[in-house]
């Protein structure tokens, strides 16, 4: 960083000494323009050369580290990535301009000159040699769900305070002498029990040993009753850290008002549970990242492999024989939120005959043409609304209102938290070629085609934001919901009726629900056979309605599985084959 000085004689050399002096100190060298970070490896941090994502952080809240900062909203701090390869150790890598990629500031030039929380992240990337003959190379998940500023392996940097500025230019060395260490394996308890399995299908897929993992919820009794076998209910969302909705400790009363909603639910889930409130059965939350995202969606897929044959065939038939589950279809269920409920449905859909029945909340986008607020078919560009005079940003995610108080006492806010072109440069900086681990590039792997270099062919431009429409049919006739439902509904209809129940908010900030009333308006017009289901709209409710709409999202959100299980039993006695086991498990 160069530093200007002016004036003559000894004041000036001694102002000019003690600035050289102060620049040393916050670690910039003179150099000439542009800005740039140089990053060392030490030899001790790593023994071979290292591929990855290198990443600079800047904060000007010095409360946490700078790798911890980054959100998707206006309260986020800086970042900007480049890719680097080999680099050896005791090497070093740069990021410099042109090929930084920035969020929120798209470019180095652009961030004002001043005093910042300096951090340097390497986000590690494997090799991968698929059983298609493609070679790519992406982030390993570690058992932390995709999340590259927590992932055990990666090394990062001290944080350190210094004066930024770009116009003056120069060099800032930072060193990376730190390292995300592993996470401990999950231990058992009475209750919920973990597993994890190496599936064969994915490792000969990736060209490596790929494992599986799940949380398992025992009913009530299980010890005691050894005769009893259990139907199963399957929560595919996200990567789960354990039944987060189920909890035997008591709330700790001076908890934050939306930690303690959170912990009494998780305790009153217990008490059901234990109480004889809900059936008794398996509930079953798995884990199932890929390179690209903290899950697989459920479903097959040529960028990620065969997870949803993987999940059907290998893991939760591990499970239902490990916890003595029943084991045949009439006897599972599915629920989820959110990317859970676009995966309860859509895992219904492509594996009709191995469920009984789904329950999908405020699912992700399951019609494509409105995929949020993008028509992938007709719309031309995902970051702008487009006319003759000009253009209009298209947002992303909207404001989100209070949990807390009922929904016909709540104002909303109605702002837009954060625009598509944001919230895709924000992937964009974590990694490119749909490597950004965010929501966009894990639907893109699921839902698209396989590019020339082997990694996800893009929907749209990630720097423009303008859509292949080649890419949008493929999207449709693999993953789009309702187009699925619409062109098959003569074979699989039949497999499906009764099996449907939709939940969403009209308010939901991630702009789901006008997907829903696509699939809702195809859903009411079938017949031979009639769908014989159910869409429930929450009018104002937000992101993950599922019903209770007396009740704030708060509290109702909390009581899903006691509210959802006796439906499922229901429908699962209701069509329980002659001679099935319909009473072991009702104790």
């Amino acid at each position: 960083m160069t530093l200007r000085t002016s004036g003559s004689g000894r004041l000036a050399g001694a102002l000019a000494a003690a600035l050289a002096m102060a620049a040393g100190a916050w670690g910039c060298q003179r150099a000439g323009r542009p800005i740039r970070f140089r990053v060392t490896m030490p030899k001790a941090m790593r023994s071979a050369p290292a591929d990855g994502r290198l990443i600079i952080l800047l904060s000007r809240d010095p409360a946490r580290e700078p790798r911890l900062q980054i959100a998707q909203n206006v309260n986020t701090q800086q970042l900007f990535g480049v890719n680097v390869d080999g680099v050896p150790p005791g090497g070093s890598a740069t990021l410099a301009a042109p090929d930084a990629v920035g969020y929120p500031i798209e470019s180095l030039a652009g961030i004002p000159a001043g005093e910042y929380t300096v951090q340097a992240l390497l986000n590690v990337y494997d090799t991968f040699h698929r059983k298609d003959g493609k070679a790519i190379k992406a982030a390993m998940d570690r058992w932390e769900g995709q999340k590259w500023n927590t992932k055990p392996g990666n090394l990062y940097s001290v944080p350190r305070r210094m004066w930024v500025d770009p116009e003056h230019g120069g060099t800032i060395d930072l060193s990376l002498d730190k390292q995300i260490p592993e996470l401990p394996y999950p231990k058992d308890t009475k209750y919920v029990k973990y597993v994890r399995i190496e599936s064969k299908l994915l490792s000969e897929f990736w060209g490596r040993k790929w494992e599986l993992g799940a949380f398992v919820l025992l009913p009530d009794g299980f010890d005691e009753h050894p005769e009893a076998h259990y139907p199963l209910v399957v929560n595919p969302a996200h990567f789960p850290t354990g039944i987060n909705a189920f909890s035997t400790m008591l709330p700790d009363p001076t908890a934050r008002a939306s930690e303690r909603t959170a912990a009494e639910g998780a305790y009153n889930f217990y008490k059901d549970w234990t109480s004889g409130k809900v059936p008794r059965m398996l509930v079953m939350a798995i884990q199932h990242p890929t390179p690209y995202y903290d899950d697989s969606y459920g479903v097959n897929s040529v960028n990620n492999g065969p997870f949803g044959d993987a999940i059907t065939q290998e893991l939760i038939p591990y499970v239902e024989k490990t916890f003595r589950g029943i084991g045949q279809p009439w006897a599972r269920a599915l629920t989820g939120c959110s990317t859970g409920g676009w995966e309860a449905l859509g895992m219904q859909i492509m594996y009709p005959d191995f469920y009984n029945g789904t329950w999908a909340g405020a699912p992700s986008p399951i019609d494509f043409r409105a995929w949020r607020l993008v028509n992938i078919y007709d719309d031309n560009n995902a970051y702008w609304y487009e006319g003759g005079w000009g253009r209009v940003p298209r947002p992303s995610i909207g404001a989100r209102g209070s949990n807390d108080v009922a929904p016909k006492n709540r104002m909303e806010d109605d702002h837009v938290a954060l625009t598509m072109e944001q919230d895709n440069y924000l992937e964009l900086a974590v990694g490119d070629r749909g490597r950004g681990a965010g929501l966009w590039d894990g639907m893109q792997a699921v839902f698209g085609p396989i590019g020339s270099d082997g990694y996800p062919k893009p929907i749209w431009d990630k720097r423009t934001g303008v859509i292949d429409h080649d890419v949008a049919t493929f999207w449709r006739d693999h993953a789009d919901l309702s187009y699925i439902l619409r062109r098959d509904w003569t074979t699989i209809g039949p497999k499906l009726a009764g099996k449907i129940h939709l939940t969403v908010g009209t308010t939901d900030q991630w702009y789901l629900a006008n997907a829903v009333r696509y699939v809702d308006a195809f859903l009411k017009s079938t017949k031979d056979p009639y769908f014989d289901g159910s869409v429930e709209y929450g009018d104002r409710f937000i992101h993950c309605y599922q019903g209770d709409p007396d009740k704030a999202l708060a509290q109702s959100s909390r009581t899903v599985f006691q509210r959802q299980m006796p439906q499922m039993a229901e429908r699962m006695l209701k069509t329980a084959p002659p001679g099935a086991d319909v009473r072991s498990w009702r104790y």
